[in-house]
């Protein structure tokens, strides 16, 4: 019969106090010993809710950790950044033409699809903590030139998770002799005045804005297809609400003789001729009117779709709390805070 040894001073099963008796081995990473399967020790290299150490085991391959945290949450999003502002159109003579505002990048989890033609991203593994929401603005005019769109971004204490870059501005001019050409952003912006290239778009965001052709200015890109011409891409279609919506649509551009003026994108984009983009869409507005400067860019929004057994309830921001189904939708339209517990 086998004997079990229990070498005086060392090991204490008999004692009533707390700091004796049977304990783990511990120590760091670096001093593991040899695995042998089911073996179990302190690690004082991990943590554990919050405490200093976590206990670990040997699987027959590797040491891993024991863990009480709380285990993660999946939360789908849709982040949409500001829309490009199109160009100015100082005057009606030939060449003065405005090219339509880029659309705010897209990215989004739900469904099958992203911006820029991508599939959908990697949704989003939550924990414990303060997540900010950044909506960008919309592009504005300033000095009566065009202006790209804003960024819009998830946060967590430490890392960026998510973020989408502005659309870009239209081309356009601001003077009979300040000519401002189009920029690049989350979608391109259409070219326009004698800055007759439309500029790309950011990968898996958004598609490039279109060439100034003939008496037309080019049109902006949206996040789900290029432009055609003088009329603004399409966004996408994404159902994080419950409703099917379009998002990121390019705005169209201007024609000096009214005649093939650009329609907007699906998705908030403007038309030509001083077209206005939606709100919290993140379109891109149209090239301004002949004489006149275009209107600001949509704004962008951000959605957040989570179970609502594991819906926290605060928040900062003042989002609007809707439910489908077994979840809970959280529409951003400003700058605000989700607490996750």
């Amino acid at each position: 019969m086998a004997t079990t040894k229990i070498i005086p001073g060392v090991l204490d099963l008999n004692s009533a106090t707390s700091d004796k008796g049977l304990k783990m081995p511990s120590g760091t990473i670096f001093n593991r010993p040899t695995g042998v399967t089911g073996s179990m020790r302190n690690n004082t290299s991990e943590s554990s809710n919050g405490g200093a150490s976590a206990m670990e085991y040997y699987n027959g391959t590797e040491w891993q950790k024991i863990s009480n945290d709380a285990p993660p949450v999946f939360m789908d999003y849709l982040v949409v950044a500001g829309g490009g502002t199109g160009g100015s159109y100082y005057n009606g003579n030939a060449g003065q033409e405005a090219g339509g505002g880029g659309a705010g990048g897209v990215r989004t989890s739900y469904g099958s699809i992203s911006g820029g033609g991508c599939s959908a991203e990697t949704i989003l593994q939550i924990f414990p903590g303060t997540y900010t929401i950044t909506v960008g603005a919309g592009g504005a005019v300033t000095n009566t030139e065009a202006r790209s769109g804003n960024p819009s971004s998830i946060a967590d204490a430490t890392t960026t998770l998510v973020s989408c870059t502005g659309g870009g501005r239209g081309g356009g001019n601001r003077s009979s002799t300040h000519q401002v050409d189009s920029q690049g952003g989350g979608s391109g912006g259409g070219g326009g005045c004698v800055n007759l290239t439309g500029k790309a778009g950011t990968a898996c965001e958004g598609f490039a804005g279109s060439n100034k052709t003939g008496s037309s200015g080019g049109a902006g890109g949206g996040a789900g297809e290029a432009p055609t011409s003088y009329n603004g891409g399409d966004g996408i279609e994404v159902s994080i609400t419950g409703t099917a919506t379009y998002y990121g649509g390019g705005g169209g551009g201007s024609d000096n003789a009214g005649v093939d003026v650009g329609t907007g994108g699906q998705g908030g984009g403007g038309a030509g001729n001083g077209g206005s983009a939606t709100a919290n869409t993140g379109g891109g507005s149209g090239g301004g009117t002949p004489g006149g400067v275009a209107a600001s860019g949509g704004s962008g929004v951000v959605i957040l779709r989570l179970p609502t057994s594991k819906y926290s309830g605060n928040t900062t921001g003042s989002p609007t709390v809707t439910t489908d189904g077994t979840d809970t939708i959280l529409k951003f339209t400003g700058s605000g805070t989700y607490v996750h517990s």
